[in-house]
């Protein structure tokens, strides 16, 4: 056991501060509070299983009082009372992966079960986050799915009203006023399957009912202000031990269920992890909200741009496969990569001996890899010198090479450690640094858990210089909002060979994600529109019908990838090294923002693009002229109304501007000719 509550009670002076902004705890008598310059929750200590007081926004003066004596974290409506509660608190320092932070750590007893809460909470961020690890017997565990409201009677008496009490919570806030307006977003990956990645529900919290998402923004209607729920899990529909829904709201009630285990999951001797649940706070305007969500993401990982910031080019696009991967074709792609400016030149499968299902040479398969010693050894034929000579020849051009790998599924993962020595053992013979992890099935508790070790073990291993690149295009995988810590997410597969490869497609799912996701963390691609040009006949909006420049445009908000064969390429596509040169002078700067999206929905027809918000009124509009009649028009942004801005051009053809910011954030736009952009630097004068 930690420091006992008993002792801490005695000393209610003790005080954790570390600077202005900075995070503290405290915990005095038997109240908790934990916070920094802009967020605090206080908590009742209840015996270590945590009652949430209130909650308070310092920069609106906002405090949210809470209305019931519920524990903020229960797994069944007859939980026994907590016992034995310790608290701890440190000053996490500063690593190549996450910024400094505070850390609390509650520990609990319900009977023979224990909890471990770990709050943390950055500097000048205005949300605090809480993982969740569970230990010893679970005596009971409820998580089923709640009744059909269609099997609900109708209410004519008081007792009519009443609801079975939620079974499991990670989080809840019950809060007094019944004017509450809400909004549930949920998400999809497996974009092989899906290209529709975002739907939002608007909720006024009435009768007890359950919605799915990874978010939940909760507005009073009568002041405006807010605080969001984001459930750091899957998407919805791929979560473990799913319970049907992510939040159940009430009036004021306000829970996050789905803890993301059964009790067979819980082990006496090792902590299980549960998902975890950040709440955060905002003022009036949904700018607030959404800035207050992305200050929260953008301390998961710090973005450093040597490690961080790639154009990337993988050969799979041209659907090749693994049959022209060898020592020769790389070296040949890395010279005309060089040409097209390209940072990372990425071998996908093929590269190694042992051979998997989609191998166009040999049928292999990703079950029991490990019994193949070479499997993940450089194929002798293909690269009879080892990646060596490709790797030297990347470094004279100026080019990184990375590696796709799947890790060993079956079993959980068993072999995860054998995984993670693989990894290591590239960096350390190559410096391969970058790797795109595929194939991934995330089952079970244990199998998520290992995969966490494997990605921990080789951070350790290489000095936190490793990126995963960790695709979302199929299987039970971790969506948007788990191993974020990692590295970056390859969005989606898309080819021209079969005709679903459209930029506005591409460019809306972007687009739509970037309301609620780090554009700088999704790998979006740009294809070789010259190929399969006669498939798609006389579509507007088929590839050809765009200029090239224009296709890597569409990027840029993201981590650029050139999912093609440079090999392919006409000579007139090397024109674009120019853009991609200009682009990479300030992919970093532009990343530092905050990203969202402006103007309209990319549909083909539309004037779209996203906003850079910087500091002290400064950033960067990157805008889009779609396939419209449209050479002025007027798109809402994210400046504020009344401010003067100029606009600078950077990139594109758009020309320099001085523009009043209209209601809504409004501006006017121009530009002359359809499917063209223009990045803008901005700055209020």
């Amino acid at each position: 056991m930690k420091t006992l509550f008993t002792v801490w009670a005695l000393a209610c002076t003790a005080c954790f501060s570390y600077g202005r902004d900075t995070g503290y705890s405290r915990l005095c008598g038997d109240t908790l509070i934990i916070g920094n310059n802009r967020i605090e929750r206080k908590f009742a200590w209840n015996g270590g299983n945590l009652k949430t007081c209130s909650l308070a926004d310092k920069a609106s003066g906002t405090t949210f009082l809470t209305a019931s004596q519920a524990p903020d974290f229960s797994i069944s409506d007859k939980a026994p009372a907590a016992s034995g509660g310790t608290y701890e608190t440190r000053r996490l320092a500063a690593t190549p992966i996450r910024p400094a932070c505070t850390e609390t750590t509650v520990t609990f007893l319900l009977d023979a079960l224990e909890v471990k809460r770990v709050y943390r909470i950055y500097d000048d961020c205005p949300a605090i986050a809480c993982d969740t690890y569970l230990r010893g017997t679970v005596a009971r565990m409820s998580g089923g799915r709640e009744t059909d409201a269609a099997d609900r009677k109708n209410i004519e008496f008081a007792e009519d009203m009443q609801t079975k009490p939620e079974a499991a919570a990670l989080d809840r806030l019950y809060l007094p006023g019944r004017h509450w307006h809400a909004k549930a977003v949920e998400f999809r990956d497996g974009t092989d399957w899906n290209n529709n990645l975002v739907a939002e529900q608007s909720i006024l919290a009435y009768r007890k009912s359950g919605c799915r998402g990874n978010l939940l923004f909760v507005r009073n209607g009568v002041d405006g202000c807010g605080f969001f729920f984001l459930k750091e899990a899957p998407c919805s529909g791929t979560q473990l031990a799913y319970p049907g829904a992510d939040f159940i709201t009430e009036f004021g009630k306000f829970t996050v269920t789905g803890l993301g285990i059964t009790g067979n999951d819980v082990c006496e001797k090792e902590w299980t992890r549960l998902y975890g649940c950040v709440t955060g706070v905002y003022g009036p305007g949904e700018q607030q909200a959404l800035a207050a969500l992305r200050s929260y993401q953008k301390n998961l990982r710090r973005q450093l741009p040597a490690r961080d910031e790639m154009v990337m080019m993988n050969t799979w696009g041209d659907r090749s496969q693994d049959a022209k991967v060898n020592e020769a074709f790389c070296l040949q792609e890395l010279e005309r990569a060089a040409r097209l400016g390209i940072t990372c030149f990425q071998i996908d499968d093929g590269w190694q001996t042992g051979k998997s299902p989609n191998s166009a040479v040999a049928k292999g398969s990703f079950r029991d890899i490990w019994q193949n010693g070479a499997y993940w050894q450089p194929d002798p034929h293909k690269y009879p010198r080892g990646l060596a000579p490709v790797v030297a020849k990347g470094k004279e051009l100026g080019i990184e090479i990375g590696l796709w790998f799947n890790p060993s599924v079956q079993d959980d993962f068993a072999d995860w450690e054998k995984d993670a020595e693989t990894l290591i053992g590239l960096y350390c013979t190559y410096g391969i640094r970058i790797f795109k992890i595929d194939g991934l099935a995330i089952p079970t508790k244990r199998a998520e858990t290992r995969l966490r070790r494997l990605f921990d073990k080789v951070l350790a291993g290489t000095d936190n210089r490793v990126v995963f690149n960790l695709d979302a295009t199929a299987g039970r995988r971790g969506g948007y909002h788990l191993f974020n810590e990692y590295g970056n997410i390859f969005l989606e597969n898309r080819y021209t060979d079969w005709q679903n490869y459209y930029p506005y497609q591409t460019l809306r799912n972007l687009w739509m994600l970037a309301r609620y996701v780090p554009a700088e963390r999704l790998q979006i691609e740009f294809l070789n529109k010259w190929r399969n040009a006669d498939r798609y006949g006389d579509d507007p909006f088929a590839p050809g019908c765009y200029s090239f420049g224009y296709l890597f445009a569409t990027t840029l908000a993201g981590q650029p990838l050139a999912w093609l064969e440079a090999s392919n390429l006409p000579g007139e596509a090397f024109g674009i090294s120019s853009l991609v040169e200009g682009y990479k002078q300030v992919q970093a700067d532009f990343h530092r923002g905050m990203i969202f999206p402006v103007g309209e929905e990319p549909s083909g027809r539309s004037w779209t693009g996203f906003q850079s918000v910087g500091p002290d009124g400064r950033g960067y509009l990157l805008l889009y002229r779609e396939d419209n009649d449209r050479e002025n028009a007027r798109i809402k942004t994210w400046l504020p109304e009344g401010a003067t801005v100029k606009c600078t051009p950077v990139l594109g053809n758009g020309r320099p501007v001085t523009v009043m910011v209209e209601r809504n954030g409004e501006i006017p736009v121009s530009l002359p000719r359809k499917n063209e952009f223009v990045l803008y630097w901005y700055e209020s004068t």
